[in-house]
């Protein structure tokens, strides 16, 4: 049975909605690059100006937070490559070896800032809370500009959602770090820095875990997690001729396009029409946030076992 193989042919105008916002989108990653780039050096300085382990705690973090914005801004525009002989899809899958990279760097950094933080929690030492509470306050500014920055885009792209929820995140951590400031300044009770640093730890785990879970998932070509197997099944039924669908197979080709291949068993009377099935087919699942689509036709005579498909 010769496959039937045919894409969505719409891609240029496809393609030229999206421009707008990439332009928005590369502005919004370089303003926050150049941002918190400054802030850490700015994090970096003061904290080993003032002994506080909570400044650099979160200097690290917003190095992280560069990091990934700097990655993630270059999976979006790998994603973008034209396809070629060697890579069929072009770099889409970029975005998905990102968005795993970045959840393990945090990850990462979560483990040696820890460790570091137990340790002073039994030895403190005497830290300047004035500067520091001074030094974090420019940090919400800073995280919460850059986070007000995603928020248009964060539903379309998980790197996107990604560097979104960082920046959130990092701004709810600064006002942790002011507040041990104004405490440390008040009272001289130096541990309660390294606790901040161990309440900032526990925050990064849980932001990044589900960011962890997705990006592994769609990296072992996993079935998006906003996706439904047999809601998609469901949808190609309705569509007139089609008698039945198996061998579905739904895979993230970035972390904004989705794929499907399936056979698709239809009437032998509605042979003629095959490509009219086939173009209601694509309607469907265009709905359903699948991008690409590929259908092997079979027709209802036929006998398929398992082996034979």
């Amino acid at each position: 049975m010769a496959h039937t193989h045919s894409h969505d042919h719409s891609h240029s105008h496809h393609h030229h909605d999206h421009a707008p916002k990439i332009t928005h989108l590369t502005r919004a990653f370089v303003i926050g690059i150049i941002l918190n780039a400054a802030f850490v050096v700015t994090e970096v300085v003061s904290g080993f100006y003032t002994h506080s382990l909570s400044l650099l705690t979160d200097a690290g973090h917003n190095l992280s937070d560069v990091a990934s914005l700097a990655l993630a801004l270059l999976a979006f525009k790998l994603s973008g490559v034209a396809k070629n002989s060697q890579y069929t899809y072009g770099y889409k899958r970029s975005t998905i070896i990102v968005s795993l990279l970045n959840a393990i760097i945090l990850l990462a950094a979560v483990v040696i800032i820890a460790y570091e933080a137990v340790n002073r929690f039994m030895h403190p030492e005497p830290i300047a809370g004035g500067t520091i509470a001074w030094v974090a306050a420019a940090g919400i500014l800073v995280n919460g500009i850059t986070a007000w920055l995603f928020v248009k885009g964060k539903e379309d792209d998980l790197n996107v959602k990604g560097a979104y929820l960082h920046m959130a995140v990092d701004a709810v951590v600064s006002l942790g770090v002011v507040v041990s400031g104004i405490i440390i300044y008040f009272t001289h009770w130096f541990w309660v820095d390294s606790l901040v640093s161990l309440i900032i730890v526990v925050v990064i785990v849980g932001g990044t875990w589900s960011l962890l879970k997705e990006s592994l998932r769609l990296s072992l070509d996993g079935i998006p997690k906003e996706l439904d197997l047999e809601k998609v099944k469901k949808a190609m039924l309705k569509t007139v001729g089609v008698k039945d669908v198996h061998h579905i197979h739904i895979w993230a080709l970035s972390t904004t396009e989705n794929a499907l291949t399936a056979h698709v068993v239809i009437d032998p009377s509605a042979v003629a029409s095959f490509n009219h099935i086939k173009k209601e087919l694509r309607h469907e699942l265009l709905h359903l946030d699948i991008q690409h689509s590929t259908f092997e036709p079979e027709f209802s005579v036929e006998s398929c076992s398992n082996q034979e498909c």
